[in-house]
């Protein structure tokens, strides 16, 4: 889900990516409406209040309206630095970086909302700023790793797109091209995911409260769960009988064979390299 990155991607890589990270987004959007009266996973009404604000002469709000600009912006920009300065080192670590922060600033929200937060001016300003960081780190992240095909906190692109493709699928020469259905497919998936998430939030919050955050970072933490698995854990089998064939057994081989059984057979082993 992380650890592919660009063209390398298959399909069902960004349906996963996008449907989790949408799911997220939208339960995101919904909560900070609801507490902050703000949305908080895109920034186009953001720019029109601080259109307005510069017309109206009030510096104070353009200045906090442009910050939470600055952050979204800020936020994906840390992402695609993660991803393009660490990616040789450990695709899995560049591009688990950015889930990792947000689900930092997504938990401070959850545990400041929940036992400090005064309902004050400055703290829900300062608040949303975070979570648009936040929200501004996984868009970065997702449209980055997935060479610009997934786009997961707001819906904008997504229904334009959504729109062009059904309108070409008139035509029976598009019915039958299997990328453009990839694309509908993926397109459909990150959207009924957003709505679902945000219909969540919107069922949870009066039970949760703050607490809806700590959710939605179980989320983020199954996205980063995924590929830790595919990672060690599927590989399991291969790394440590290598060096069992290699007569280095160790603590791990030796689990594994509990966990298997020994095995039986005589026959010489293939050599299995390690990915």
């Amino acid at each position: 889900m992380l650890r592919n990155y660009s063209n390398s991607r298959t399909l069902g890589d960004n349906i996963r990516l996008g449907t989790l990270t949408a799911f997220t987004a939208g339960t995101i959007n919904i909560a900070s409406l609801l507490i902050f009266l703000s949305f908080t996973s895109n920034v186009t009404g953001h720019y029109a209040i601080f259109a307005a604000e510069i017309s109206k002469g009030n510096w104070t709000q353009v200045a906090v309206v442009g910050a939470w600009i600055f952050l979204f912006f800020f936020g994906s920009f840390v992402a695609n630095f993660f991803v393009i300065n660490f990616n040789k080192r450990s695709k899995y670590f560049a591009h688990a970086m950015p889930i990792i922060l947000e689900i930092m600033c997504l938990l401070f929200v959850g545990i400041y909302g929940q036992f400090f937060y005064q309902r004050t001016v400055e703290e829900t300003e300062y608040l949303v700023a975070l979570m648009l960081f936040a929200t501004g780190l996984q868009n970065g992240l997702t449209a980055s790793i997935s060479n610009f095909s997934v786009k997961t906190t707001h819906l904008t692109g997504t229904t334009t797109d959504l729109g062009i493709l059904v309108s070409m699928f008139t035509h029976k020469k598009y019915r039958k091209n299997p990328e453009l259905i990839a694309r509908a497919k993926l397109l459909s998936s990150i959207m009924l995911a957003y709505v679902l998430g945000a219909v969540f939030s919107g069922l949870t919050y009066y039970y949760l409260e703050f607490r809806v955050f700590y959710v939605i970072s179980v989320c983020l933490l199954v996205v980063i769960g995924y590929d830790f698995y595919t990672i060690n854990i599927r590989h399991f089998n291969t790394r440590y009988r290598y060096n069992k064939i290699y007569k280095k057994p160790s603590v791990l081989a030796n689990l594994y064979d509990k966990i298997h059984g020994r095995s039986k057979t005589k026959e010489k082993r293939r050599l299995v390299f390690d990915d």
